[in-house]
């Protein structure tokens, strides 16, 4: 099963699928899971399936990844979609995060659909979505939208009761993930001759307001992730050297906990300083996986270590109770050379199986 699962990935690497433009790998994959006597449904270039013993009266766990990647890094010293092999390790753009996932679970949703699902406590659906790396409103959003309005080829298919989110863990559990505030800064002043001493330096205003950012302590402290995390990481002002700023601008990232809302946190920083502070998305909130969700039984039945992650994902777009858990390493994403090893595709595969036919209710 990891051969065949390896050979898919390799396929698929060869197909570019930058955010937005996933057409031609979602073609493909319909086509690879109709070859495997797998219907499948479309929403745009997401992809979804049942198993083929479904049964209405059990709940749903969905298996989900995303099949669109970043674009290269300018330093890769191999073909980012030449999909290489060496020493039985797979080279290419997407290959870590998430496309092991993606052939990870497709191979366990094709075990257990020609074993059969009926001795699970729960249904098995695999979700295969768009636009996960722009956090697009094309991807995760349009289906949840979708299969709660039951509309066009989705009509029989049911909200998930349960996720797992396929990106790269090392198969560990996250069992929280941060999540994601960007605001736009913009500090205002009057523009001078800089020899005359003129006018008022939007840059200084600039500077004292991120001295406050930098500064800033929020109260409430995560017992899971402990303290926001706040950084200011990109200034711009000036036209040339004399003339004074009338406008200077900064970016602040920051990565909430599960004790603030990204709303709140924008309207506290707002009052503590001068600058408009302008969100760029209020919906990149901060997950949690709750103690008493069967996923957090199967975590422990199955002795899985777990984590907090530091990034983002389509978990944060739904509003059932999810785990993030996958074949790979994080630190290799969005990174030259990207790579993924066979043995950790069939232990994917291994591990998805297992945490499956272990599900606690």
């Amino acid at each position: 099963m990891p051969e065949r699962a390896a050979a898919l990935l390799k396929e698929m690497i060869r197909i570019p699928s930058l955010s937005f433009e996933e057409a031609d790998r979602a073609a493909f994959l319909r086509a690879y899971l109709a070859g495997e006597g797998i219907r499948t449904a479309g929403i745009k270039n997401n992809i979804a399936a049942l198993c083929r013993d479904f049964n209405p009266g059990k709940p749903t766990l969905m298996l989900n990844s995303h099949i669109d990647t970043v674009k290269a890094a300018e330093s890769y010293t191999v073909d980012p979609f030449g999909a290489q092999e060496k020493d039985g390790t797979i080279y290419g753009l997407g290959s870590n995060d998430a496309g092991a996932s993606v052939v990870s679970m497709i191979h366990t949703f094709l075990y257990f659909n020609e074993k059969g699902t009926e001795s699970l406590p729960v249904n098995l659906m695999l979700l295969l979505t768009a636009e996960e790396e722009r956090s697009g409103p094309g991807g995760m959003d349009l289906v949840m939208k979708t299969l709660a309005a039951k509309k066009g080829e989705m009509i029989s298919f049911p909200v998930p009761d349960f996720a797992i989110i396929g990106e790269p863990t090392g198969m560990k559990a996250a069992v929280a993930e941060r999540g994601l505030l960007v605001l736009d800064g913009t500090a205002k002043g009057i523009s001078g001759h800089a020899a005359r001493n003129e006018g008022v330096n939007a840059l200084y205003i600039a500077i004292e307001d991120i001295e406050k950012l930098r500064n800033y302590r929020f109260d409430k402290i995560s017992p899971l992730m402990g303290s926001v995390k706040l950084t200011v990481t990109q200034i711009q002002a000036g036209t040339t050297h004399n003339v004074i700023p009338d406008r200077c601008t900064f970016v602040t990232d920051i990565r909430p906990t599960e004790q603030y809302e990204n709303r709140e946190i924008w309207e506290l920083l707002q009052k503590e300083v001068k600058s408009e502070l302008t969100p760029r998305n209020l919906s990149n909130r901060t997950s949690v996986t709750p103690l008493e969700s069967p996923l957090m039984k199967t975590v422990g039945y199955c002795d899985i270590g777990t984590f907090v992650s530091p990034t983002t994902s389509d978990w944060m777009r739904l509003n059932i109770p999810a785990i993030k858990m996958g074949p790979g390493d994080s630190a290799r994403s969005h990174k030259a050379d990207e790579f993924i090893r066979i043995r950790e595709i069939g232990e994917g595969i291994a591990g998805y199986i297992r945490f499956t036919e272990n599900f606690k209710l």
